[in-house]
C-alpha cells in the first residue's frame, strides 16, 4: 500500500472518531409546508329574514271571480255567493286532522240550514294525481260542504302564508274576512265555527242598515 493512501486513510478516521467525541448530530430539516389559507368567511352570512306577508282582509277581486272546479262536475266562483256569509275548508284527504274536524263542522252546517250561509270544502290536493285517494276519503266521512279543488293560486291566497291544514276562513257579504284560523281543536272547534258565523251574520246585518264601517 501506499504511503499517500495510508495518509489519507488516517485523516478521515481521525475526522470521524472527532465528530463522535463532540456528541454532535446532525438532524436533516424537516420540510417545511405552506401555512393552510383560511376563508375569509368561514361562517355563511347572516340573510335578513323576509317580511311576511300583509294579513289577507279582504278577498281580491281575481279570487272571488275565479272558477273553481266542483269535486264532482261543474264549477262555481266565491261571487256567486255574495250577500251570502262564507265558511271556506281547506283539508286533504291524507289529514288526519281534518277527518276529525269534519263531524263537527257538519253539525254547525245542519245548525245554519235555510240561512244565509254557504260552506265551502277545498281539497288542496292534485284534481290528476289524487282523485281516486279523495272519492275514497268522502265515502268513509259524510262531508256535506259545497267541494271543490283548490289550484296553487287559490289555496296559497287563501292561506295567506300560513301553511298546514285544516285551515278555516269565515267571510262576510261582501268578502270581508271576519275570522281566520289554522288547525284543528278537538271538541271546540265547531263552537268556535258558530260563534264566527254568528258575528259575521251580525256584520251582514249591519252592512244592510248602513251601520258598519269596514276598516281601510
Amino acid at each position: 500500500m501506499s504511503k499517500p493512501f495510508l495518509l489519507l486513510l488516517l485523516i478521515a478516521a481521525a475526522s470521524l472518531n472527532a465528530a463522535s467525541q463532540s456528541g454532535r448530530k446532525i438532524i436533516p430539516r424537516p420540510m417545511q409546508t405552506p401555512p393552510v389559507q383560511l376563508p375569509v368567511n368561514a361562517e355563511p352570512e347572516p340573510r335578513p329574514a323576509s317580511a311576511p306577508p300583509a294579513k289577507l282582509t279582504f278577498l281580491p277581486e281575481t279570487l272571488r271571480e275565479r272558477q273553481i272546479k266542483a269535486l264532482n262536475s261543474g264549477s262555481f266562483r266565491f261571487a256567486d255567493f255574495t250577500g251570502k256569509v262564507v265558511v271556506i275548508n281547506l283539508w286533504a284527504s291524507w289529514c288526519g286532522p281534518c277527518r276529525r274536524e269534519i263531524p263537527e263542522y257538519e253539525k254547525v252546517r245542519k245548525a245554519f240550514a235555510g240561512r244565509d250561509v254557504e260552506f265551502i270544502g277545498l281539497t288542496t290536493e292534485d284534481s290528476r294525481a289524487s282523485s281516486d285517494r279523495v272519492n275514497k276519503f268522502l265515502r268513509d266521512v259524510s262531508f256535506g260542504f259545497r267541494l271543490g279543488w283548490a289550484d296553487r293560486e287559490t289555496a296559497h291566497t287563501l292561506m295567506n302564508g300560513r301553511g298546514g291544514i285544516p285551515q278555516t276562513l269565515v267571510i262576510d257579504g261582501d268578502g270581508h274576512i271576519v275570522n281566520h284560523w289554522i288547525g284543528y281543536a278537538p271538541g271546540t272547534s265547531g263552537d268556535r265555527l258558530r260563534l264566527a258565523i254568528d258575528q259575521a251574520l251580525e256584520t251582514v246585518a249591519k252592512a244592510q242598515s248602513g251601520r258598519v264601517v269596514y276598516p281601510r
